[in-house]
């Protein structure tokens, strides 16, 4: 839980750059350490496979911690379905290394930042 939103992203996108379209790795703001979980949406269900066998049952490569990686099936699937639950979350009004990221899904940018849909101003929180 000593990861930071970076330090996660780097190590996923070392085999896994463009493969996924949603992150989210939620914070908790007392103690300025990660929750120990995160959301990860992979584009092409295909890819779910390979980031099983790179991260599933191993340890973090940092902090000489012996936690390991689990990886499950979240409850709400999909980048759209996440950026409905996210997007009129108060996450969004924190730092903006502690809000969920999302990326291009398709075409010359895939893989790219994208930016988050502002507010709606229906309030999930």
């Amino acid at each position: 839980n000593k990861y930071s939103q970076k330090m996660l992203l780097k190590e996923l996108s070392k085999q896994h750059e463009g493969l996924f379209d949603f992150f989210y790795l939620p914070i908790d703001f007392k103690n300025n350490c990660n929750k120990g979980y995160a959301f990860i949406n992979m584009i092409d269900p295909k890819s779910i496979l390979s980031l099983h066998i790179n991260f599933n049952g191993h340890r973090w490569k940092h902090f000489k911690s012996e936690k390991v990686c689990a990886i499950t099936y979240a409850r709400i699937q999909g980048k759209q379905h996440m950026i409905d639950r996210f997007q009129n979350s108060s996450v969004m009004k924190m730092a903006s290394s502690w809000r969920p990221l999302i990326f291009h899904s398709d075409g010359p940018n895939k893989g790219k930042a994208q930016e988050f849909p502002v507010p709606d101003g229906n309030g999930s929180d």
